[in-house]
């Protein structure tokens, strides 16, 4: 009997923390910072018809901005000058140094089906980093092409062309290659300017392309005349170019 009582007081303890454990209620499941929805605001605002001003210090901010071309690289290392050239002159979409896109114009690029952004940045440089994040895309092994349209009143001679990228970049003006960047880099200001070159007087297109492996990925662009000061007398219009 003894025995009994024992085996019943074990079975009854057993079967109380058995019922104890099932009904103590879960802990909440927190959400991850990266669960939340992502935007490109506030560093992004999408670019009107209204022609746009550079920023105080003559950094153009207005630009149509391709979705990130996958580009598999562990290391900004190899972004030497013949690398980052033939990997330019790659076709990766159709007349990728003549064409003038427009917002929401989608191109393919092998198994991406990848679209045209036309937004101002918020700040003097462009984050790309950002932009890429905020829209779900991937951030690192990428390439990035970005296109404007700097309207002059006049013709502007001797006037250089100063790029900082994050990290290696080729930039083109009205067709010719202008500025380039190799080599694994944080974005500075003016880390390359451009020979001495004439902006037109009307539409001027600016087109570049930036490579990153790991790492943020940024850029800024603005023209400088001979005593290195911001020419601030332009207007970027992104529906201009083809006039």
């Amino acid at each position: 009997m003894k025995t009994l009582s024992k085996i019943a007081i074990i079975s009854t303890s057993t079967l109380s923390a058995v019922l104890a454990f099932q009904i103590v209620p879960a802990a909440p499941v927190k959400s991850a910072p990266g669960d939340a929805a992502r935007s490109i605001a506030p560093y992004f605002a999408p670019a009107t018809s209204v022609p746009k001003k550079p920023a105080a210090d003559g950094f153009l901010q207005r630009w149509l901005l391709l979705e990130p071309i996958n580009k598999p690289n562990r290391s900004n290392t190899v972004f030497t000058d013949s690398y980052v050239r033939n990997t330019f002159n790659t076709e990766f979409f159709p007349n990728q140094f003549t064409v003038i896109p427009h917002n929401g114009d989608k191109v393919k690029v092998g198994d991406q089906e990848l679209e045209w952004h036309a937004l101002d940045s918020s700040n003097w440089n462009v984050k790309l980093f950002r932009f890429a994040y905020g829209l779900n895309k991937p951030v690192y092994a990428v390439i990035f092409w970005a296109v404007t349209v700097v309207n002059s009143p006049r013709d502007i001679e001797n006037v250089r062309m100063a790029v900082g990228s994050n990290s290696a970049s080729i930039w083109w003006l009205n067709g010719k290659e202008t500025v380039d960047l190799f080599g694994d880099r944080r974005m500075v200001m003016d880390d390359s300017v451009s020979k001495r070159v004439t902006l037109h007087k009307g539409p001027n297109v600016i087109r570049g392309a930036v490579i990153n492996g790991p790492g943020m990925s940024d850029f800024c662009v603005r023209f400088i005349d001979g005593n290195g000061q911001p020419i601030k007398d332009l207007t970027l219009n992104l529906e201009s170019g083809g006039k």
